[in-house]
């Protein structure tokens, strides 16, 4: 049977970045990941000015019971085909991605911490924190250079709904979190210590 790791967080609080680090020193034929931000739901049926006023930073934006079906079937031992989002339409593409069950499956999103039914399958879950300033630049530079945003349409989701929505819903499911790890910009020994227990668990 898998076991899984949540890796939650505020939106570019550098939750990539940790993964990316973590996936340097495990071995890659027994460890897979998934992002949540591939479960959101298919909004491409709306008008693309309709999808815009989504808001991206709530629980019901996201497609769970899919999410719920395919770790289930990974845990099983049964390869899955995962959808694949598109944030410059706010849609899923037409591919999908072939994902085979290994030992260590990682979850990795902004409400890997706050779905009950999630967090009940976690055998280990971790909080990525930075603070609000630091989140801020990394997604207008992120946003500006990966999803071909304008600086004015980050800025304005990023007040009206990601910061309000990091305060109400994902900063307190810090409190599920078995490891914190503070992501400012500078080297620590948290991500070695993160790296460590993951080991552990392949042992």
């Amino acid at each position: 049977m898998s076991k899984v790791v949540l890796l939650g967080g505020g939106s570019a609080s550098g939750k990539t970045y940790v993964l990316k680090k973590v996936l340097e020193k495990l071995p890659k034929d027994k460890v897979t990941f998934i992002s949540l931000d591939d479960y959101y739901k298919d909004f491409s049926v709306l008008p693309m000015e309709e999808r815009a006023k989504v808001n991206f930073d709530h629980p019901k934006a996201f497609d769970w019971p899919l999410l719920n079906k395919q770790l289930s079937d990974l845990k099983a031992g049964k390869a899955i085909e995962k959808p694949i989002y598109d944030f410059v339409t706010h849609g899923r593409k037409k591919e999908t991605e072939l994902v085979e069950p290994k030992e260590l499956i990682i979850i990795e999103g902004i409400m890997a911490l706050v779905n009950k039914d999630l967090r009940n399958i976690g055998d280990l879950k971790v909080f990525i924190n930075a603070s609000r300033e630091r989140r801020l630049v990394r997604r207008i530079e992120r946003d500006q250079k990966e999803r071909g945003r304008t600086y004015e349409s980050i800025v304005e989701q990023y007040f009206s709904t990601v910061q309000p929505m990091f305060e109400e819903i994902i900063a307190p499911s810090e409190y599920y979190a078995d490891l914190i790890i503070n992501n400012e910009g500078y080297s620590t020994n948290s991500i070695n210590i993160l790296i460590s227990v993951m080991q552990d668990m392949l042992k």
